[in-house]
This record gives C-alpha cells, structure tokens and sequence, in this order.
C-alpha cells in the first residue's frame, strides 16, 4: 500500500503556485480543478493542470487531480484532459455510491485507452463529503480496484449537516470513524479531511494525533506550512521503531522454542502485537525510501 501521509492542494488556475509546489514536500500534490476554481476559469485551469502533470510528476511527487463532481458538466472533460502520463490518481468530489465510482471508472478507463495508458494504472481516491456518502463509505471503497481510497471532506459534510465546525470536532468524529473502519475493511487507504484555519499549528497536530489513533493513514492540507507537522505525527518516531524492532525479535524467539506469547518490555507479546510491530516497520521503511533515508 502506498505511504500517503500529506496530500496537499494546489489551485489548478495558479500558475505560480504549481510551480512553487515541485519543492513542497509532501507526499502528494493534489491540482485542484473543483472548489478552488471560478467557473469561468475552469476550462483554461485544465489546460494549465494537464500541461504541469508530467513536470511535477518528475519532481519526485505523486501527482493527484481533483475534477469537477460528475453531477456537473466539466468531470468527462477534466477526465480526458488530465489521463496523461504521470498521473497518479483521480480524486472523485461527492463520491456517494458505488455507481459513483464505476460512473467514474468507466470515463477513466476510456481515456487510458486514449492515451495509450495500461488500463487501471490511474488510481481513485473517492472524496466522501455527504452524509449519504458516509452511509456508504464501505460500498464505495470497495467498488473497484481501482479504489486507492477514501479521503474525508469535513466542510461540505458540516454544511449537509447543517452544523458549525468547531476546533473541538465532535461534529465531525462519527464520520471520520465510520470511513476509517471501512477503509480498513476493504483495505484501502484512510484519509482525513483539511483543517481550515491554517494559523493555528497546535489545533492542526491535535486533529491529525486524533486522526492517526483513529486509524487514518494521512490527512488532506491547504497550505504548505501544514506538512511538516503533520508528516512528523503519521510518522513512527525512533522511539516507536525501535519498540517495534524489539518487539518482531522478541516473537521470533519465542516462536523459535515453540511458543506462541512471550513478553517484551513488560508488556505481553502474541501474534497480533507481533503484526502490528511489522506493520509500523514496514511503514518506516517506506517513509525512507520515498525521503531518500532508507
């Protein structure tokens, strides 16, 4: 599974902006054809996102698009645009059903062919921002391979909902649960939603602890000052790894005189413990390797 801990949104209509964001760190870039773009803007900012594609993508960045809703009139038409070489993902706004995803899975898979593309190389991440969509987060995580996964949108959620956002989030808690938990059912990606108020550093890192312990594996940004923070919370500390090295040892030598618990640290050890300590090394080795440490 691919490491996606910040993905971060660049308007598709700013020029400056996508070029400024090849030296910005995060995992993912994410050009944004939908929220961030006036509707008299929308068909030259496509031709702007599928012209920087291949640029950002060779900068090392994995390189998402969000397009225009497929209730609207523009998603064939960012769609076929933006199925280039390079492209990593499709980021589907109010993704709802599994209609949704297989609607969009069909367009996509006709611009592969298009563009001479393997059929199925351009990921999904379904963008689940309603409560009908939150109803069926598992149906639609699961309804294609092509499903990397589910990234929450909390401001068009509180809007349906008709409830104020507060830094707090119990408004917010129940969805972001219900997506992780079929997220990890069908074994997809769990994202987390932005958090709007980009001065506030302290609220940020306490929605992304809350998020990760939640089991989401990354969290959506507006502003390039919010990676470093959050990078740092979806990482395993030295601490963490070094616990875990400990821990995969320590049933490896149980198992070796034939038994199936032992105890590390004070603390017991068996299969699943064991698994998770595996789980979190893999994740560190991954981390390294994309930031060239490993």
């Amino acid at each position: 599974m691919i490491t996606l801990r910040t993905l971060l949104f660049v308007p598709g209509n700013q020029e400056r902006r996508i070029d400024k964001a090849r030296s910005i760190p995060a995992d993912a870039l994410i050009l944004d054809l939908e929220d961030s773009v006036p509707l008299a803007e929308k068909n030259s900012a496509r031709a702007m996102v599928s012209s920087s594609i291949d640029g950002l993508a060779l900068s090392g960045r994995e390189v998402f698009v969000r397009i225009n809703a497929l209730s609207t009139n523009h998603a064939a038409a960012d769609i076929k645009a933006i199925v280039i070489p390079g492209l990593s993902s499709i980021c589907l706004p109010k993704s709802e059903s599994a209609d949704d995803i297989l609607k969009a899975d069909a367009l996509i898979a006709e611009a592969e062919k298009e563009a001479d593309l393997t059929v199925g190389l351009v990921e999904l991440l379904a963008l689940v921002e309603t409560p009908k969509g939150i109803i069926n987060a598992y149906e639609i995580a699961s309804a294609s391979p092509r499903v990397l996964g589910i990234a929450f949108g909390p401001e068009d959620y509180t809007l349906e909902m008709d409830v104020k956002r507060t830094r707090e989030g119990a408004e917010i808690y129940y969805p972001r649960v219900v997506i992780a938990v079929a997220c990890h059912a069908a074994g997809v990606l769990a994202i987390d939603g932005v958090y709007t108020d980009i001065r506030d550093e302290e609220g940020l890192s306490q929605e992304a602890r809350l998020a990760r312990q939640m089991g989401f594996h990354g969290k959506l940004l507006i502003h390039p000052n919010q990676v470093s923070p959050v990078s740092q919370i979806f990482s395993p500390t030295e601490e963490e790894v070094a616990h875990a090295r400990g821990v995969v040892e320590a049933f490896k030598a149980a198992l070796a005189k034939g038994q199936a618990s032992t105890s590390f640290e004070g603390k017991m050890i068996d299969a699943p413990v064991a698994e998770k300590a595996r789980k979190l090394l893999a994740l560190a080795e991954s981390i390294a390797k994309r930031e060239g440490t490993g």
